[in-house]
């Protein structure tokens, strides 16, 4: 079988799914349609945005569904099954999908995850895994069934997460990744030359960060801050927060490991202030800001914060 003669539905919507659907076309799939999330409000105008994943399948001509939701939705449905699908491919949609959706292709759903599963199932696994100090993540893609990311495995590719990477380098990485082993996996499932490996029950879990997440713990060691700050970075972003109130967005550190520190310095307290820089004391030593946004204003580096803006040795970061 050809790659021209199997029929692919893609499901996607932002800028990682992007990659995996150009590839697949790129690669001569039959890419019969696309399904992504509905145009959304952005900007100061909240004029609505098409995802990454609907702009280039509308500058390939492939036909593009926006459904509000896929459950209990007959119309979707009966359209995927007049689409015919030999697959459907899905990354970050964004959407449950039910049994029904997943059991009318041919060949079955396959979903390209950003992580070395088990570990990090669920919506936020490239963030958990540099949080948590791996030092590697990965892709992994693998027949959809009824469980969050519990299918059955197919192929896996490796990336090492080095102390320069943040979520950005991490993310651009995988997507890449991500895509091509798409390509590879819907070539040896037709193939037959992909065995399927049944996930264990044990597995971590990698849930959505929230706003309240995000918050710095200075009573945590310099390694621990260091990753949650690059694990978060560029978007949404860590935040320390000081005694009265101001809230500052973190996208970068250095931390310093030294026993040596007075012991009278607490973690959260500022221990070194000058012209360009601003270190905080953490359980082990201290924190060296690098890159910083005060509230309604931008993200600048320390340097350019400290020459117009004011703390003293005694505010204490909370």
């Amino acid at each position: 079988m050809q790659r021209e003669d199997i029929r692919v539905v893609f499901m996607g919507t932002p800028e990682f799914a992007q990659e995996s659907l150009k590839e697949l076309y790129e690669a001569g799939f039959n890419i019969v349609g696309v399904y992504t999330n509905p145009d959304k409000p952005s900007g100061r105008g909240m004029k609505l945005k098409a995802s990454s994943v609907k702009e280039y399948a509308l500058s390939k001509n492939i036909p593009v569904f926006q459904p509000k939701k896929v459950r209990n939705n007959e119309e979707v449905l009966n359209n995927l099954k007049e689409l015919n699908p030999d697959f459907i491919a899905v990354v970050a949609y964004g959407k449950i999908l039910p049994q029904e959706i997943l059991d009318v292709p041919k060949y079955g759903s396959i979903n390209v995850h950003g992580s070395l599963l088990p570990k990090y199932r669920g919506a936020a696994p490239m963030q958990w895994a540099i949080i948590n100090g791996e030092e590697k993540t990965g892709i992994t893609t693998m027949f959809m069934g009824a469980g969050m990311d519990t299918g059955d495995m197919l192929l896996k590719a490796e990336t090492k997460i080095e102390d320069t990477d943040n979520l950005e380098s991490i993310h651009d990485r995988l997507k890449v990744i991500g895509a091509k082993l798409l390509v590879e996996t819907l070539d040896g499932v037709v193939k037959g030359t992909i065995e399927r490996i049944p996930q264990p029950e044990e597995g971590t879990i990698a849930p959505m960060i929230s706003r309240e997440m995000t918050k710095i713990d200075f009573s945590k060691n310099g390694r621990e801050i260091f990753n949650f700050v690059r694990g978060l970075s560029p978007f949404p972003g860590t935040y320390m927060e000081l005694e009265d109130g101001r809230k500052y967005k973190v996208f970068a550190v250095e931390y310093v490991v030294d026993d040596s520190i007075d012991r009278t310095v607490e973690p959260g307290d500022i221990y070194i202030l000058g012209k360009d820089e601003l270190s905080i004391r953490c359980a082990d030593g201290y924190v060296k800001i690098q890159i910083i946004q005060p509230e309604n204003a931008k993200r600048m580096d320390i340097k350019a914060f400290l020459a117009g803006n004011r703390f003293n040795m005694l505010d204490k970061f909370i």
